[in-house]
């Protein structure tokens, strides 16, 4: 999805700087800003998503607790 976001934003960024008319021109580089401020979110989602940790589920921590205990007193 993030690599669709930035095509189309290079899209967006190429079609603002070819229309001669002024509207369109604004009505582009206003979709080539909210695409690269997407781009750029969705890119450090993965960044994010890619180096973070798994959640650990209460039980568990109680069970390894438990466990570290029982090895302790052993």
């Amino acid at each position: 999805m993030r690599w669709l976001l930035l095509l189309a934003t290079l899209f967006s960024w190429l079609l603002c700087f070819t229309r001669h008319g002024p509207g369109a021109m604004a009505l582009w580089l206003f979709f080539g800003v909210v695409g690269a401020m997407a781009t750029a979110l969705a890119f450090a989602q993965a960044r994010i998503d890619a180096n973070a940790q798994p959640e650990l589920h209460p039980d568990l921590i109680r069970e390894q607790v438990a466990r570290s205990k029982s090895s302790e007193q052993q």
